[in-house]
């Protein structure tokens, strides 16, 4: 378990969490993050990208306003405001509909590959700029970990040729998702509430979205009500409740060890698919499976130098 971060814990009236909540807020968020694939092959093909990302960023807006509403809105540094706007933006509109528009045009199995290169971006850029270094296990566990994204993306690609512009939608989505990490972080590490900024940012993502009003009318028009539905879970459980468990731990932990934890995503999303869809995976999508729970494993750990 990692040291607590000595920015965020001489704030005033902030508990010190017990590593057990922690853990349990990064189970949450992986599991829920992993849900959504599933939720978007339920909605996808009924939403085009733009729509899909506004419906659901609504909804999950919605929802974090009434839980920062509950818990009590405490704004950032008026100086940090555009710093939030930004990151919003990015996190919750570029992003989104990045990864929406990639996968129209690129298997799973190659959108995941690039875009789980995320996390090793953090790993680098935290080590370098947020002065987390870069401790060994950290260093061990996450290519480990991307190893076995590589075998799972390997293993579920098809026969359709490479398409240029999704692969550099994928890597936008990934340098979108490495960058507003460690900005996250940044705004956390200066006083940020976590929940009133993460409410705040998905307003900021939901309102540049706005450009999409007009396709979301026309496919909830037509879209069957199970695809509607599958966006209101998105929504409400993705994006609400995995978001707020997501900044939980990342205000409690490195940026690094944050990011290299959803590596274990793809695992769950092959067992998801497997129990929900019947998707039975392939034993080298299994073997990916369990080195992106071991990768995860040993980014969690201390080692205890020797003396």
């Amino acid at each position: 378990m990692p040291a607590p971060d000595p920015l965020i814990d001489s704030a005033p009236s902030a508990p010190r969490p017990s590593g057990s909540l922690v853990l349990l807020a990064a189970l949450v968020t992986v599991v829920l993050w992993a849900s959504a694939f599933i939720g978007i092959r339920g909605a996808g093909p009924h939403y085009d990208p733009g729509a899909l990302a506004l419906l659901r960023m609504g909804v999950g807006t919605v929802a974090l306003g009434l839980i920062a509403w509950r818990q009590g809105i405490r704004l950032p540094q008026r100086r940090h405001w555009w710093l939030v706007a930004v990151w919003g933006i990015g996190w919750f509109c570029v992003y989104n509909v990045a990864l929406n528009a990639a996968e129209l045009t690129l298997d799973a199995g190659t959108a995941a590959m690039v875009v789980n290169l995320a996390p090793l971006m953090v790993v680098v850029f935290s080590g370098l700029f947020l002065r987390e270094g870069f401790p060994r296990p950290l260093l061990i566990g996450a290519p480990i970990a991307f190893a076995g994204v590589v075998l799972i993306g390997m293993n579920s690609r098809t026969d359709a040729g490479l398409d240029v512009t999704g692969l550099l939608l994928a890597l936008l989505a990934a340098v979108m998702y490495a960058g507003c990490t460690l900005l996250q972080k940044h705004l956390l590490t200066s006083g940020a509430d976590s929940t009133t900024l993460t409410w705040l940012g998905a307003a900021a993502g939901t309102v540049a979205l706005l450009p999409w009003t007009g396709s979301l009318v026309g496919a909830l028009q037509t879209a069957p009500l199970d695809a509607t539905l599958w966006v209101i879970y998105l929504g409400i459980f993705p994006t609400a409740i995995a978001f707020t468990t997501w900044a939980y731990v990342l205000q409690r932990s490195t940026a690094g060890q944050t990011s290299a934890t959803t590596y274990v995503v793809p695992a769950i999303a092959i067992l998801l698919s497997w129990l929900i869809l019947g998707e039975v995976p392939t034993p080298l999508m299994l073997l990916g499976g369990a080195l992106c729970l071991l990768g995860v494993l040993v980014t969690r750990t201390r080692w205890r130098r020797r003396t």
